[in-house]
């Protein structure tokens, strides 16, 4: 996995024929190398739909979710297990390359206390068995870090290596997102260094979810430590611009975070690209 990437849901929160039709045409219009589509409905999505839109378009594709709470996997390893089989196997089947994102529990899992030693065995357990069913399918598996408000388990670069590196797989890599490292790292290029060795994906989102360039991440900063580590990952923008009001309370968006889709997409991208380019980012 290398390149630019965007995600669908600057598009559509919906992964029907109508939504993949406006992602998949959209990133490809804009030039991306990937797009990340999101499980969030694994039965709904029609992966044969999907695969053929991404062959018209020539575009790569990974998959991303979030565990429901059903399969929340510090709580129930084996509903967990049984969800990432499910969403492995339809990544399998649209042609991706990977699955990542919360793999391992969900944006409103807090406890109220600090993580326990049996929490991060159910985590190991489960995400081990995903990760090895991930290997049959030649898939990567990914484990994305979220801020404390969304959960308590895995909130900085070094606990996903932690994790990463209990499973000891080397399909499992660790995915970073600048929105959650503003909150969680002691500097962003710290968290960028301390996952060098297992960093294959980025999301790069502002500060307040909107168009990268206009809020207060330390963009400098991080595309510095992402050359300095000769990142080869993925970069993938992310951003909550079209996101529907039933979701909101899922990652706390209230409010617009943008002016408009053009303003992302024009700006935003150009504004990632630009930096790229500067620091010689592939």
């Amino acid at each position: 996995m290398q390149g630019f990437g965007i995600h669908a849901m600057v598009w559509s929160t919906v992964w029907d024929h109508a939504g993949a039709e406006r992602a998949i045409a959209g990133a490809a219009q804009y030039g991306q190398d990937y797009i990340e589509i999101p499980l969030i409905d694994i039965p709904a999505v029609d992966a044969a739909h999907t695969k053929a839109l991404l062959e018209k378009h020539n575009l790569r594709s990974v998959c991303s979710l979030v565990l429901p709470e059903r399969a929340w996997a510090s709580v129930r390893p084996d509903a967990a297990i049984e969800h990432l089989t499910a969403a492995l196997d339809k990544a399998k089947e649209i042609g991706a390359e990977a699955l990542t994102g919360v793999t391992f529990g969900g944006t409103n899992e807090r406890t109220g206390f600090p993580p326990t030693q049996g929490e991060y065995d159910n985590l190991t357990r489960a995400l081990s068995a995903a990760a090895k069913h991930a290997k049959t399918l030649g898939l990567e598996f990914g484990i994305e870090a979220v801020n404390r408000y969304e959960n308590h388990l895995i909130n900085s670069a070094e606990q996903a290596v932690a994790l990463v590196e209990r499973i000891g797989l080397d399909n499992v890599f660790v995915h970073l997102d600048t929105f959650h490292m503003n909150m969680e790292e002691k500097g962003i290029a710290n968290g960028i260094i301390a996952a060098r060795d297992h960093l294959k994906c980025m999301h790069m989102s502002e500060s307040d979810r909107g168009t990268p360039g206009y809020g207060n991440i330390a963009w400098d900063e991080l595309f510095g430590a992402l050359a300095a580590i000769d990142f080869k990952g993925l970069l993938t923008l992310e951003s909550f611009v079209t996101m529907q009001p039933v979701m909101a309370g899922d990652i706390s968006t209230w409010r617009p975070v943008a002016r408009d889709l053009d303003e992302v997409l024009d700006n935003g991208l150009a504004f990632l690209r630009n930096k790229a380019e500067q620091y010689r980012i592939f």
